[in-house]
Order: structure tokens, then sequence, then C-alpha cells
């Protein structure tokens, strides 16, 4: 039975970081494609580093040993040197593709190519993200609306439609790689000679060129210049909400264009104000009003009302008109609150004290 602390030279109590120190330190001596390495041995390392660094796998082989089922698992099954630009490698004794190497990323981290994705496929493109800002009235916030804004940027050439090339003038295969759309170059490293896989720039990644170049980009596949992009304003949008764009960014030439943010900055209403999906305003009354109560026409965002203030209202007190304020696409539209204030007189005439008295004796 193998005991996988013998294999990687560390005592049973030995830390995560000690099996990992251990497991760096031998994989580096034996690695196959060094000379003097020994596939055997390697795969033997890295089946013990596979079980001690995953604590649950640590466990139980410490409770039943190799014979619970972990020998196997760390050998050459799972790991895809095609990933992060291992396409092509080879060691002794037999093709690369298939070896697991746990968290070896940090070792072969400086080999991987920043054109590569997962799977050996070359990452398409993409062009830069962009931003601006848009200030809107109050009322389309509220309501919504649809706005055309001039911006500066990269779009794709409208006469080749991204490709670069003539239109209907064909292209051919590309003389940098071949038609593969790749440049394999080969790269030496303490753990032997590795080929790194990355996209033709020539191309890029795509194997073929234009026969004969666009005249109006000259090949590029963008332009750089002013363009006209329609924004529709959602109902209810908030002051300093952004509005994303997917594809209107700076555009590259065989790639993807990046996305348009457009932050939207409310104007002030110089009468209401917004708290949630309701709307808020003032109303100044007379006392007289206050007291006897009265009917006030008001101008809402829909219109003019006339609004009933009931008597004997106090200061601050809020009447409420249904369905008129802020609309959402998930709840019913908001309301409009109108809180009430009360304008006391300064200065009363004579008659007015005479009343105001007659109120005191009565207990008013």
């Amino acid at each position: 039975m193998k005991n996988y602390y013998d294999v990687l030279g560390i005592e049973k109590g030995a830390s995560k970081e000690d099996i990992k120190k251990a497991f760096h330190k031998l994989a580096h001596k034996y690695h196959p494609d060094k000379g003097g390495g020994d596939s055997s041995k390697f795969k033997e390392i890295n089946e013990a580093y596979q079980v001690l660094s995953d604590e649950n796998k640590r466990a139980r082989y410490d409770q039943f040993g190799s014979a619970e089922g972990f020998a196997g698992q760390g050998g050459f099954g799972g790991f895809d040197f095609s990933q992060g630009g291992f396409e092509g490698f080879s060691a002794q004794g037999g093709p690369a593709s298939g070896w697991d190497f746990g968290d070896l990323g940090d070792i072969f981290g400086e080999f991987f190519g920043n054109e590569r994705g997962t799977g050996g496929r070359s990452r398409q493109r993409r062009g830069r993200d962009i931003s601006t800002e848009l200030q809107i009235p109050f009322t389309d916030s509220i309501f919504g609306t649809d706005r055309a804004i001039l911006i500066t940027k990269t779009s794709s050439c409208e006469t080749c439609a991204g490709a670069g090339g003539k239109p209907g003038a064909g292209s051919k295969t590309c003389s940098s790689c071949n038609g593969k759309g790749k440049i394999h170059e080969t790269r030496r490293s303490i753990l032997g000679s590795f080929t790194n896989v990355r996209a033709c720039s020539h191309c890029d990644g795509i194997g073929t060129v234009p026969e004969e170049k666009c005249s109006t980009c000259r090949g590029a596949g963008v332009l750089r210049g002013q363009k006209e992009i329609k924004v529709t304003i959602p109902s209810g949008i908030k002051d300093g909400e952004m509005i994303r764009l997917a594809g209107i960014g700076e555009a590259v030439g065989k790639g993807a264009s990046g996305d348009l943010y457009i932050k939207i900055n409310v104007a002030p209403h110089p009468v209401f104000r917004r708290e949630g999906q309701n709307l808020v305003m003032d109303l100044n009354l007379k006392l007289s009003e206050a007291l006897l109560g009265a009917e006030k026409p008001i101008q809402t965002l829909d219109g003019e009302v006339t609004v009933r203030v009931p008597e004997g209202v106090s200061p601050g007190e809020i009447l409420r008109l249904r369905n008129k304020g802020v609309p959402s696409s998930h709840t019913r539209r908001g309301d409009l609150l109108i809180k009430l204030h009360i304008k006391f007189p300064s200065r009363l005439s004579a008659s007015t004290r005479k009343i105001i008295e007659k109120l005191k004796e009565e207990g008013v």
C-alpha cells in the first residue's frame, strides 16, 4: 500500500503549505520533459498531491489508506495541456493531454498566452467599453423618452462591414501563420521547453487576409468619427442611474464591439420631488382655508386637477392623489403626496382681531 506522505517526503501532520512546497520541489525535479526526469515518478508524486492537498480526500486517506480508492486519481486523467497555451506539448513516455496537475497554475502561469481561452480556443477580441452622461428634464425621467446623442468613437467600417477587405475582392491564406490562425512559440523554463500558442496578429486569428484592402478603412475594419446613437430612456429612471447599450462601445477589427454606458442626470423640478415611486409637492393654505376647508386647483405632471382640502387640517398634514406618481413596471403607479402648509397672517386688522378674540372666548 502506497504511503503518500513518504512519496512527498513529509510528515503525516504536515501543513497544506508544506505539502504544496514538497510537491513543487519534486515536480520540478522529476518533470518528464527535463533531462533526468521520470514520468512514472512524476505521476506518483502528482497522485499523492491530489489526495493530500484536498482536506476531505486527505481525511479519508488517513482513515482508510490508498485502498479506499484514491489510486489513479492523480495520474494522467484530467489535465488538458491545450489550456493556457500548452497545445502541442508532449512529454517523454506519451502525449501530455490528459495529465492532471491540480493547482500547478502558479508553476505554468508564466507560459499562459494572453490571447488564449479555455480549451485551446482563441479568445475573441473585444473593443473597449465607453461611457458618457446625459441630462434630461424631470418630466422625461418620470414618463420616459427617446433621445439621440452624438459621440466620438471607433466604429465598424460601413464599406467593408468590419472585414477590412474590399467588398467582393475575396481573401487569401495568411502567410504569417499559413492559415492556422495561431503562432507557436517555444519557450524555455526551469521545467523544460514549452510551446506557447497565441493568435496570429497579422490575420487576427482567422487564418485568412483580404486579397485587397478596403479603401475606406485601409484594411483596419474600423474608423474613428462621430456617431449618432438613439437612446430609449425608460419611465421611472432615477438620477444617477446607468443605461447600458451592448455592442455600441469601441469597435475592433475582426472582433466584438464593447458596450456604451450612459449615466442619466435628472434636472430638478421647481415643484415636485421624488420619494421612491411617489411624487411630493407643497401646498400653501390660508388660515381660513385650513379652518373652513377649500377647493384648490393644482398642476400635476398629468395636467391640472382640483384638490378638496377638508376643514380643520393641521400644518404638515398630507393629502394623497392616487396614481399620479412615478410609473413602475413591477407595481402600480405611485401617488402624488401633497404636504399642507398653513400661512398665518403677520398682522391682524381690527375686525379680524375681534373675530379671533371672539373665538378665544368660545375656547377655539
